[in-house]
């Protein structure tokens, strides 16, 4: 007897399970994937966020033009609560590059593609002056440019020598690949141990000669194929304005190099204007489908992408693509006229590139007090959050985060999915983007696996423009978005928190 009761109670709990996932029909699929193909505006959208919005660096002004920009543009498309909300507190404030004119005048001229580093500053106008490289390898060797640097443009050396790739340009998974992925490797760890290996301590007293020389600017090598990377320097709002920091790629920085090692006397002229605001906000938008149940319409399946990009190219890979494809979905979504059980929420993270800044403050006043120790009202409401953030290739899957009560519902989700080639579902756990803002509260966020493209040639440089976008794998990508954000909002069950969540040494 107690046998046939286990048995009885097995079969109801499977099929109470079975019920949580719940598939939605195929007439729904249809129309999302005819409006997401026949009817699409990726295109438009694409043209907007990248060409119309230019470069997003965090608080900028043209961040800051963005932002009026999209929010214009959301409510046009009919959304509801569309607005701006503070995220975080951002010291450095904001920055824009407003000329940027660098060349080689001796041993004889070139003019050289370049890209200040973000919250550096200006030359005083056109300026030249003989380079000088600074090769230290600790301290002491450091000690023999003192006296030896200001009036001077000083040339760092080569970071990394270039080598040649016979890697293609761009790529897609293979069968292969994407079942490698479907293996749980937790217990190797196949992340290892990351170490860095830099000279902190000799960086830093490379900063203070620096800055306490005051050359005329500081040049690095970032960047192949003749374009130029972007980063950033240290600084917040009140500090001295820091030295002209400028980064070639790699064949013109390396070409200066060379001649300083051959004893050739090298020149060059610079002009470089950049402008510091006091902007100290990182800011996300917002937009929303709003829920209908009265029993599950406070419940949100939140979808997002960072708007937020580095300022050298217009962020087509990163992440404007992830911006293109959010939007796209949630516009399908409107044009059916659903009517989603749960909310149905849009947010475009600020700060993103300068450390989840938009996401973590999104977290920090609406999900966990980290100070308090406690949940947030809308914790208990976080039903699920899809990102995406690994620039435009076409999804494949989605890394499961380790999470294995989230497979069911993927699993009963991606049905309409499998001919667009949506099958593969990874344990792995992945980093370095918004997600990770709620993982670490153990809430049901998930980034997808995509197809790398040209992605990790192109992403932080000037070269990340819109030609860096596959129009057609986005179509598919915000049909896959719409279809699971739709089916998680009409889902009779929603996937779990993690056992154990949120710890209480939340930090």
């Amino acid at each position: 007897m107690a046998r046939c009761i286990m048995t009885f109670v097995a079969t109801i709990l499977l099929a109470a399970g079975v019920q949580a996932q719940t598939r939605q029909s195929e007439e729904m699929a249809y129309r999302v994937k005819d409006q997401a193909f026949n009817h699409s505006q990726v295109e438009g959208i694409s043209h907007f966020i990248t060409d119309r919005l230019g470069s997003r660096l965090a608080a900028s002004k043209q961040k800051m033009r963005a932002e009026k920009l999209v929010t214009d543009t959301l409510k046009s498309f009919g959304f509801d609560n569309v607005h701006t909300e503070f995220a975080f507190e951002f010291t450095k404030g904001g920055w824009d590059n407003e000329k940027n004119y660098v060349a080689m005048t001796a041993p004889y001229y070139c003019s050289f593609a370049a890209n200040p580093k973000a919250w550096s500053g200006s030359t005083d106008g056109l300026v030249t002056g003989d380079c000088i490289l600074l090769e230290a390898t600790d301290t002491t060797s450091l000690s023999n440019y003192r006296g030896k640097l200001h009036g001077k443009i000083v040339i760092m050396p080569i970071a990394r020598e270039y080598e040649l790739s016979f890697r293609p340009m761009a790529k897609r998974y293979t069968d292969e690949e994407l079942s490698e992925m479907t293996k749980d490797n937790r217990p190797s760890n196949p992340w290892g141990r990351w170490s860095s290996g830099s000279n902190k301590g000799l960086q830093q007293a490379i900063d203070s000669l620096i800055k306490a020389e005051r050359p005329l600017a500081v040049i690095v090598g970032d960047g192949t194929f003749n374009i130029p990377g972007s980063r950033g320097v240290n600084y917040k709002v009140g500090d001295p304005e820091p030295v002209p920091e400028i980064v070639l790629p790699t064949e013109d920085h390396g070409r200066m190099v060379r001649l300083l090692k051959g004893g050739d006397e090298v020149k060059m002229e610079l002009d470089v204007r950049n402008t510091f605001t006091d902007n100290q906000k990182i800011n996300n938008i917002i937009a929303e489908i709003p829920g209908t149940d009265p029993k599950l319409k406070n419940e949100v399946v939140l979808i997002g992408a960072h708007l937020d990009s580095w300022h050298g190219g217009t962020g087509g890979a990163d992440n404007g693509s992830g911006c293109i494809t959010m939007i796209e979905a949630m516009r399908i979504l409107k044009a059916l006229d659903i009517k989603p059980r749960r909310t149905i929420r849009l947010a475009l993270w600020g700060g993103e590139e300068q450390g989840l800044y938009g996401s973590r403050g999104y977290a920090d006043h609406k999900l966990y007090d980290k100070a308090q120790k406690k949940k947030l009202p809308e914790y208990d409401d976080f039903a699920l959050y899809l990102n995406m953030d690994f620039g435009s290739g076409r999804f494949k899957g989605v890394y499961m985060e380790e999470d294995d009560m989230a497979y069911p519902y993927f699993e009963a989700w991606k049905q309409p999915l499998v001919s667009l080639g949506f099958d593969t579902f990874s344990p792995m756990s992945v980093g370095s983007t918004d997600h990770v803002s709620f993982t670490r509260l153990g809430l049901p966020a998930f980034q997808f696996i995509q197809d790398p493209l040209d992605y990790f040639r192109a992403y932080h440089t000037t070269m990340d423009t819109y030609e860096r976008l596959s129009l057609d794998d986005l179509k598919v990508n915000a049909a896959i978005v719409a279809w699971l954000a739709y089916s998680a909002a009409m889902d009779d069950g929603r996937i779990p928190v993690k056992p154990g969540y949120p710890k209480t040494s939340q930090k």
